[in-house]
């Protein structure tokens, strides 16, 4: 395989490695480091035996992704307030034309499962995510893991009792959450308080993740009249010259809120029952960096 075969191989397979290392990561920049670690060891690699270049990327940034995982975790680093994963765009029209498919893609990657996904081990959260984000068979996996097929089933069944016991149940159509959000952000710009108790379900919360480099709030805020009041006082004291964007972040539709041309801040909501059930908000800098330029 020539170089310039070699990058048009991995060119072609770029987008699926990095939906996998930004599922089993939660941030952008460390997914896109991995791949591109990833791309500098199958330019070097000898590929002459190399049969099937995607598995031979997916086992190389599946490691790579543990790797940094172990790093992470290894570190501690506290974090000051609420912590969600850094928001990733999202465009599944190309990579998932079935309906079923793109809205099990959506679900893997949106911000709830992945905050549960950060309580798995590496090893629990790899095999979690090519079973069940991109369904590879249990015995693919152990082959790309190195591991026996009966340790990845067995790892299997905890990260999905685990995540099954924590993520919350949410509406992920998508028509219905762009409508809902519409009307949200309309209230919400507004001021109109009513009119977002009526879009709220009575025990909403608000997470806001800040990393304490922006205001937010530094606890989760539950039911609706605190989180109505809340967004309400936001609207009223926000700066003058904002623009909004509606953007798919996550595999569902958000907000983009940039002051001038920077990002300022990021909504997006869960529904559940026709309600908003929660919402999300971004607003540390480093988090919103990806998006300056979208």
């Amino acid at each position: 395989m020539t170089a310039d075969l070699a990058t048009d191989v991995f060119e072609e397979h770029r987008p699926f490695l990095m939906g996998v290392a930004y599922r089993m990561l939660g941030r952008v920049a460390d997914a896109e480091d991995v791949v591109q670690d990833a791309w500098l060891r199958w330019y070097r690699a000898d590929r002459t035996d190399v049969r099937e270049p995607r598995a031979y990327l997916v086992r190389i940034t599946t490691r790579l992704a543990i790797d940094r995982l172990r790093q992470v975790q290894s570190r501690g680093e506290a974090y000051v307030g609420p912590w969600l994963p850094e928001p990733y765009l999202t465009a599944f029209g190309d990579t998932a034309p079935d309906s079923a498919d793109r809205a099990v893609l959506a679900d893997t990657v949106s911000l709830a499962v992945l905050v549960v996904l950060e309580s798995l081990s590496p090893l629990e959260r790899a095999v979690f995510v090519l079973r069940e984000a991109f369904g590879y068979p249990y015995a693919e996996i152990a082959a790309l893991l190195d591991r026996g097929e009966a340790a990845v089933r067995q790892l299997a069944g905890r990260a999905r009792r685990h995540v099954a016991e924590r993520r919350p149940r949410y509406d992920v159509d998508p028509a219905r959450r762009r409508d809902l959000t519409e009307r949200f952000i309309a209230a919400a710009v507004e001021g109109d308080l009513e009119g977002l108790m009526s879009l709220l379900a009575p025990d909403v919360r608000l997470v806001g993740d800040s990393g304490g480099k922006a205001k937010a709030p530094l606890r989760i805020l539950h039911t609706a009249d605190k989180v109505a009041r809340f967004l309400v006082g936001v609207s009223r004291s926000g700066p003058p010259g904002l623009a909004l964007r509606l953007v798919e972040v996550n595999g569902g539709p958000a907000v983009l809120i940039l002051t001038g041309d920077q990002p300022d801040s990021l909504f997006q909501l869960d529904m559940a029952d026709g309600r908003v059930a929660a919402v999300y908000v971004v607003r540390n800098p480093d988090k919103l960096r990806s998006l300056a330029a979208r």
